[in-house]
């Protein structure tokens, strides 16, 4: 699954104004609302799954990235939206380092395969420290889009 195909650019967060987890998780819900990915009458009800999805376990992955994600019934098919954050937001990571860019993925119930396919590439990806360096300077929806589009095109970039 390529990026293109779940990333709502028009959900692009350049610059979060959340200071903690939550606030970060809300805002890009409430992008994904604005977009028309989420039903309006879901928005609340979503970013309160994530965010009990993360207290189970943080996304916080380490290397200045988490990936909050949820698989939730008000969503027909997998979305992401991307935000970023100049000052760093505490998400009890791996290396207990700030996050500076959150991807967050919400999937349908019942399409788990779709779900993990999305995951798989946002991993493979952050693996990549070129990518991840890249992906902390996107500073709007274009290059943000521009670099995902180049990675879908060079998956070895």
């Amino acid at each position: 699954m390529k990026f293109e195909e779940f990333v709502c650019f028009e959900a692009t967060i350049p610059q979060l104004q959340a200071r903690d987890r939550d606030g970060a998780i809300t805002e890009l819900v409430a992008a994904l609302l604005h977009a028309g990915k989420i039903p309006a009458e879901s928005g609340k009800e979503v970013a309160k799954a994530v965010i009990k999805r993360e207290n189970e376990a943080s996304t916080g992955m380490g290397k200045g990235v988490a990936v909050p994600h949820v698989k939730h019934p008000a969503v027909q098919t997998v979305v992401a939206a991307v935000g970023h954050s100049a000052t760093g937001i505490d998400f009890a990571s791996l290396d207990e380092q700030p996050v500076y860019s959150v991807i967050l993925l919400v999937s349908p119930v019942g399409n788990p395969d779709k779900h993990l396919q999305a995951m798989e590439n946002i991993f493979r990806h952050l693996q990549k420290e070129r990518f991840r360096k890249f992906l902390r300077q996107c500073r709007d929806s274009n290059a943000l889009e521009d670099l995902l589009r180049e990675a879908d095109e060079n998956p070895s970039w």
